[in-house]
């Protein structure tokens, strides 16, 4: 199983975290690191938060290893043609690591504030599914791409230069009735979020079921989960990673650290010692999880992000 990162940039990522992050990616010995598309928390204050896509060109030419990506870009507020070209770009720039990972949109607040509009349920899944028919199709046709759509319009449209290789198409979903039906269609790779194994099980039974249906190979879409974990060697370390956890989200700022780490791992995380965190993640791994992308809060626990490359990561490696 693959070990990676989703790191939460409206946590207050700007550039000299960034590049202090990409310096010790590969060191460190993760597979892949992704990154959320959001202007802000649903709630204030508002942090600083990178631009997702100009961070990613500048990691694909400063690492040479990890895969990487959006986790996830929404069709809410971006436009599927310049997602597709801008990721079929930087795919070719890493020699082929581009993850591109799409969604509906989820937060009113950021919407409101930047004035794009959300829409309701329906109509954001009515958009998802018209935005994966335009990326898929320009970037994985050779032919110039006509279509029609509610949202979406294209003539004779097709990306110049022709992309090396077609960008990998992540889309993030749990929905049995539209979304998971997506991911059989469309994706590359599946992620899950907030899933127990067994949970997890499920899902993917039930879009190995869908694959079929959509005459695709089950096996040709990447099973991935998406979880929090933080890890600690001692009670210092422990005390360590929960205070820069309040200084990276300060709607944290007041709770005790048992009580913080508590509610954490409440959310579908993983906590504990390096052997806790391992075992954990074994129980993903038996049930057909191939990559594990690790959520990241804390802009300055580097020294965090450590601790799992040395204690964690070593015991996924063949």
């Amino acid at each position: 199983m693959q070990i990676s990162l989703n790191i939460e940039g409206m946590s207050g990522l700007n550039w000299p975290r960034w590049k202090r992050f990409v310096r010790e990616f590969e060191r460190m010995g993760y597979d892949g690191v992704f990154v959320s598309d959001h202007f802000t928390w649903p709630f204030p204050p508002d942090l600083d938060s990178l631009e997702l896509f100009v961070g990613l060109t500048y990691l694909a030419d400063h690492t040479e290893r990890i895969h990487f990506g959006s986790l996830v870009s929404p069709f809410s507020f971006r436009d599927p043609v310049f997602m597709a070209r801008q990721a079929a770009a930087i795919d070719d720039l890493s020699g082929g690591r581009m993850v591109l990972g799409v969604g509906a949109g989820w937060q009113d607040r950021e919407h409101n504030k930047f004035g794009f509009d959300l829409g309701d349920m329906k109509t954001r899944m009515d958009r998802l599914e018209e935005g994966l028919e335009v990326v898929t199709r320009l970037t994985r046709s050779r032919d110039p791409v006509t279509y029609h759509g509610r949202f979406y319009r294209l003539d004779e449209a097709q990306l110049k230069p022709r992309p090396e290789q077609p960008t990998r198409i992540l889309v993030g979903a749990k929905g049995p009735r539209r979304s998971l039906p997506m991911v059989a269609r469309y994706a590359d790779v599946w992620n899950c979020s907030a899933a127990t194994p067994d949970e997890f099980r499920g899902y993917s039974d039930r879009l190995d079921a869908l694959a079929v249906e959509a005459g695709r190979d089950p096996a040709d879409i990447k099973r991935t989960l998406m979880l929090t974990a933080f890890c600690w060697r001692n009670a210092a370390e422990k005390e360590d990673r929960m205070s820069k956890i309040r200084e990276s989200l300060p709607f944290f700022a007041s709770a005790p650290t048992d009580e913080l780490a508590e509610d954490l791992a409440g959310r579908a995380g993983v906590m504990g010692t390096p052997d806790d965190v391992v075992e954990k993640l074994k129980e993903f791994e038996a049930v057909g999880v191939e990559e594990v992308m690790i959520q990241w809060f804390s802009m300055d626990d580097v020294e965090g992000l450590g601790v799992i490359g040395e204690e964690v990561i070593p015991h996924f490696r063949e």
